[in-house]
């Protein structure tokens, strides 16, 4: 059955992408796993992968066209199969997802005027009515889960089985749209899925029930009614595993070892496989899967032998990058002779900058608190760092150390504001903010209080390579919980920023300046850096910002003490 393919949300603030490339054309074999199209978002062009094996019949979306999340942007089906009905107009389209079930079938020819009789497809339905016992079979309640806690209700976005289909533990059921991002469902169980009851595109309450999985065939009618969340087995609560979701506060340290972070090599791996990959600190590029298309499962890294070539991920060493030389993000109109103006289009990625600092400014009472430096120190600092082999730090790296450290101590600054609480969050996500040519995005460094000053210097390097070609993954540029611009290298010496929501400030870094000081009551040549820390007064009032600049201050004057 033809499979209809919807623009994906690839972020939390998406609401409409443009396809950048097709890497596929109509009439070619698609397999699971392949890349079909490079989309760009507002945040970044990414690649989108094919859940389904089959023919590309149909594409929707030409290249360098704009269409909203959820609109139609391919089918992919068997050769020469029949896709007139999903080809209506649509404002009489038929609810279609990428992964339609049997139900959604009956759904489409109800709509269709030349059918007049639906029961003639009801056979392709599960039967649910057929009197089948449901005892010695193994049912379990799935439930929409709470995946933050600001979650009150998801959204299925697709779903990746259909009723009746057998699922493996390990396996992606479906993706589930939250308030802050759209994560893969994992099924923790083998059987077989035997009930659907939140269709793609419905919400529904956090614990309300969405699917039924069972071991055999089961009366769906008697498992309703005898379903209640009191018959949700502790031990068997559906889980999920999630690539782009912040981490909660009690997180552990996250790998951000240089190798995963320079290496452009795809590695497809199922997100329980990335989860036990990352406890055991295993290198998943070594690994050969032996899931579908070379997936990685999980059965791939329970008996690995770990004397022969499979290496710890914190043991591989970084290959150098060079440091990338900043640029201006202009853009760069033609003018003819005689024309007075020109006009760019607004790209999603300016159109999402425009809504969300509109809505920041806004919304957000700013207020700003300058403070200056003396850097001798730091300057001496980094040049004695930067002696040993193979090590290479800036300036921006030790300020990201120090504000991280600082953070720590200073919670308040570390918030998120909403009406009815103030978030403080025991995690450190450093952003840092990165021009590019249309403008410019906020990757995320996370935990950065627990990483080395190489780490740091090597992951945002990384990230302002990537960020420029727009090769950034989603989960990288979401989940910051303190931002920092810095402009110092373009010969800024103090600017104010804007806060980078839902973060509670935002730390502005301006150039090193020579210039006479006073030390010890004589004047002398210095080198002095002046920073601005933005707040939202709702969450952070002055004495708390002062006093974490003066913390911070004191970390950055002595720079050795950011390494006890």
């Amino acid at each position: 059955m033809a499979e209809v393919i919807k623009m994906p949300r690839l972020s939390d603030t998406m609401e409409e992408g443009v396809v950048a490339t097709w890497l596929k054309k109509v009439g070619d074999k698609v397999q699971e796993g392949e890349i079909l199209a490079e989309i760009e978002t507002d945040k970044a062009t990414m690649e989108f992968e094919s859940f389904h094996e089959g023919t590309l019949l149909h594409i929707e979306i030409d290249e360098g066209v704009a269409a909203s999340v959820d609109s139609l942007l391919c089918i992919i089906g068997e050769e020469g199969e029949d896709i007139s009905q999903f080809l209506v107009p649509e404002n009489e389209s038929v609810k279609t997802t990428s992964n339609n079930n049997q139900l959604d079938l009956v759904d489409q020819i109800n709509e269709q005027e030349n059918i007049d009789d639906v029961d003639q497809v009801t056979p392709l339905i599960l039967d649910e009515t057929d009197d089948v016992t449901n005892e010695n079979t193994s049912i379990d309640y799935i439930t929409m889960p709470r995946l933050s806690d600001t979650m009150e209700e998801g959204t299925i976005s697709s779903w990746l089985k259909d009723v009746g289909e057998k699922v493996v533990e390990g396996e992606i059921l479906a993706e589930i749209e939250t308030d802050k991002a759209t994560m893969e469902f994992e099924s923790f169980y083998d059987g077989i899925l035997s009930h659907i009851a939140v269709q793609a595109g419905e919400t529904v309450k956090v614990d309300e029930l969405i699917a039924i999985i069972s071991d055999g065939e089961i009366d769906v009618n008697k498992a309703l009614e005898n379903y209640s969340k009191d018959s949700i087995k502790p031990s068997t609560e559906t889980k999920l595993e999630v690539e782009n979701i912040e981490q909660n506060n009690n997180s552990v340290e996250v790998d951000m070892s240089p190798e995963v972070l320079i290496s452009d090599q795809r590695i497809f791996a199922s997100p329980l496989a990335k989860k036990i990959a990352n406890e055991k600190n295993i290198d998943l590029s070594q690994i050969s899967g032996s899931g579908e298309n070379g997936r990685i499962v999980k059965e791939d890294l329970e008996n690995i032998d770990f004397t022969n070539n499979v290496t710890s991920k914190k043991n591989s060493q970084p290959e150098p990058i060079s440091q990338p030389t900043p640029d201006l993000a202009t853009a760069k109109p033609i003018f003819n002779d005689g024309e007075e103006f020109a006009e760019i289009e607004n790209s999603s990625m300016r159109k999402a900058i425009a809504k969300n600092l509109s809505k920041s400014k806004f919304s957000a009472p700013h207020y700003y608190l300058s403070v200056e430096f003396n850097m001798d120190n730091a300057i001496a600092f980094r040049e004695q760092y930067n002696s040993m082999p193979n090590t290479k730090i800036s300036f921006n790296d030790i300020i990201i150390k120090a504000c991280a450290i600082a953070l720590k101590s200073h919670p308040q600054v570390n918030s998120q504001w909403s009406d009815n609480k103030i978030r403080l969050n025991n995690i450190v996500n450093i952003g840092v903010a990165v021009g590019i040519e249309d403008g410019l995005v906020v990757p995320v460094i996370k935990n950065a209080d627990l990483e080395s000053l190489n780490n740091i210097n090597t992951t945002v390097r990384d990230y302002a390579v990537r960020a420029k070609s727009k090769k950034l993954r989603p989960d990288e540029i979401e989940g910051s919980t303190f931002t920092i611009s810095n402009l110092g290298m373009f010969g800024i010496q103090e600017f104010t920023s804007i806060i980078n929501q839902p973060n509670s400030a935002i730390l502005s870094v301006g150039a090193i300046v020579k210039k006479p000081i006073v030390v010890n009551e004589k004047v002398v040549v210095g080198n002095t850096m002046k920073l601005t820390l933005a707040c939202d007064h709702r969450s952070v009032d002055g004495v708390t910002g002062s006093l974490f600049l003066q913390t911070l201050k004191g970390y950055i004057e002595n720079p050795v003490t950011i390494l006890v």
